[in-house]
């Protein structure tokens, strides 16, 4: 069983993004280590437009996301943790029938990476959902709002595993090779995989990347037909944030791009045209 999400516009401009988890934890898993420097650092912030394509509409402004670390270092549990705050809305036309806005908030340890508290807000048109997962991974539970989960090692939530994965060792992985992952969501562990494909230079408005690219693992049903119907391009640098996401849909396609970035760990690799 794969997430299912109800927020179509925002699953793409914003949850796609942080199926980038699937290559940290389950290499976490096979025991390859993280890099001694950290791909990102307090402060950075990531924003992003999604467009809409179908025959009907042709191109049009579908939502907005960000993703962000906030300058915060809250011991918790006795661990010093990033604060990392992912949002998205629907914007322009897509809002005037279709309303969503969707807030997902983590505090990750800084030195494993691995979660210790998660919060979720939700509102898509009249459905609202909210939840705060408490993470005990020595006993292998995911306390929340609603019940106490048996948890695998290693779990991540999908916002602590999006920065996760910008951190771990790619040596020696060849092109072709596709990773399990357990992750932690709505009172359930779900098992995705990715694919990683190899690199490619794409360019977008922000100017020439060269990328890794990957194919993150999806349901299948209402919104894709297929299983990795979606490709994200990651800058190849000591900074590897995502610049790019195309995905096709059963009625159409989306396009992810970057439209801004700030307080990155490193200089962005510009390639000259």
């Amino acid at each position: 069983m794969f997430l299912k999400p109800k927020s179509y516009c925002i699953f793409l401009s914003f949850v796609c993004l942080l199926l980038l988890f699937p290559t940290g934890s389950i290499l976490h898993a096979q025991g390859v280590k993280l890099n001694d420097e950290r791909y990102f650092k307090r402060g950075e912030k990531l924003v992003f437009k999604v467009a809409f394509h179908s025959l009907m509409t042709g191109n049009i402004t579908a939502g907005s996301a960000s993703l962000e670390i906030t300058k915060e270092n809250k011991n918790m549990s006795g661990k010093n943790t990033f604060h990392a705050i992912g949002y998205g809305k629907t914007t322009g036309f897509i809002e005037m029938f279709y309303q969503v806005e969707e807030r997902f908030e983590s505090f990750f340890d800084e030195d494993n990476m691995l979660p210790v508290f998660f919060s979720r807000n939700t509102r898509e048109n009249k459905y609202r959902r909210s939840d705060q997962v408490t993470f005990r991974h020595k006993e292998k539970i995911a306390v929340s709002t609603r019940k106490v989960s048996q948890i695998p090692d290693n779990v991540q939530d999908i916002v602590s595993a999006f920065y996760f994965a910008r951190c771990i060792d790619l040596t020696g992985v060849k092109p072709g090779k596709e990773f399990p992952v357990p992750f932690f969501l709505d009172d359930s562990v779900y098992n995705s995989s990715i694919r990683y494909v190899g690199r490619e230079t794409i360019k977008i408005k922000l100017g020439k990347f060269n990328c890794l690219k990957i194919k993150p693992m999806v349901a299948t049903g209402n919104v894709f037909e297929n299983a990795y119907p979606m490709t994200i391009w990651v800058t190849d640098d000591k900074n590897r944030i995502p610049i790019l996401i195309e995905s096709e849909l059963s009625v159409g396609s989306v396009r992810v791009e970057m439209t801004s970035y700030s307080g990155l760990n490193a200089s962005v690799n510009i390639v000259p045209e």
